[in-house]
């Protein structure tokens, strides 16, 4: 684990849940956020389903950045030696995406926003 990603919770789609992925996220003391997920004739409780809409709201923040990078940005791989060069492409790229909206209202009403 790197000293920047120090964070003790697991958010992730329901194909990755499992007991034994449960069972080791408990061992190593991570919270799983892990979408529930119905099997066979047995349909998720209400309970469940609202609990993997709050995680997926939160999911898709993120995963829409990520989107955006593959869809528009050449995708998530790095060409850059060192980590420095590494870091200095990610904060390129979420800055053309933070610019993303700006481009739009200003095409929108380009007299509004300058």
């Amino acid at each position: 684990m790197s000293e920047e990603n120090q964070e003790e919770e697991v958010w992730a789609h329901s194909a990755y849940r499992s007991e034994s992925i449960e069972w080791i996220l408990q061992i190593l003391q991570f919270l799983s956020h892990i979408h529930e997920r119905a099997y066979g004739n047995h349909p998720l409780t209400a309970k469940h389903k609202e609990d993997n809409r709050e995680r997926s709201q939160l999911r898709a923040k993120v995963e829409h950045v990520f989107a955006h990078w593959v869809n528009e940005m050449g995708g998530k791989l790095m060409g850059s030696i060192g980590k420095e060069s590494v870091k200095a492409t990610i904060g390129v790229k979420n800055l053309v995406y933070n610019f993303k909206p700006y481009g739009f209202w200003e095409n929108k009403n380009p007299k509004a926003v300058g």
